[in-house]
């Protein structure tokens, strides 16, 4: 029997939900039999693979590195997961929309800068004007809130997905929580 592949991503947020994820503790050695983790920060794997099963996605959309990414995402997996709040809302990167992405560069690389203030042009991804969560960039097929969702509640979703069901997170999760 072949594993499902599965890919972990982090996009912009704070890595809290992939701290989740390892806090599975055992539970990981039990997954381990069952899948194969094809691309993820905790991999050295850096090249998105043709075909995923199932993409776990944390963090919101606020870059044009973020953007192609998610997109190459969704077109080379069949179940995408949004997992936390940043990923289903945005959360905490969005709370940058209201101020022009010009003044977040120029605070960021000139006001606080000691040493030769300049914005990058290289490197460092362009921003979007606005953050947004993941389902307004591509389709997403199951929606985890939570900041970050428990490592009971993600163990939940994936032993679910690989039981063939659709996992029904409504007594299970809450934004923030």
């Amino acid at each position: 029997m072949s594993k499902v592949t599965v890919a972990t991503v982090w996009l912009d947020g704070c890595s809290g939900c992939h701290m989740s994820l390892i806090d599975m503790d055992e539970r990981l050695i039990e997954l381990a039999e069952k899948i194969d983790v094809v691309y993820s920060p905790l991999v050295d794997n850096k090249t998105y693979p043709d075909s995923v099963d199932v993409a776990i996605v944390e963090g919101a959309v606020s870059s044009t590195d973020d953007e192609a990414k998610i997109k190459k995402i969704r077109a080379h997996t069949k179940i995408l997961v949004a997992l936390g709040d940043c990923a289903v809302a945005a959360n905490i990167p969005a709370m940058r929309n209201p101020i022009p992405v010009r003044d977040v560069m120029d605070r960021a690389y000139f006001e606080t800068a000691d040493v030769q203030p300049q914005i990058p042009d290289q490197v460092v991804p362009s921003l979007l004007p606005i953050v947004r969560p993941i389902h307004e960039v591509v389709d997403v097929d199951v929606f985890v809130q939570g900041c970050p969702p428990s490592a009971d509640t993600i163990y939940y979703v994936i032993t679910e997905l690989l039981a063939g069901r659709k996992p029904d997170l409504r007594n299970r999760t809450r934004p923030g929580a």
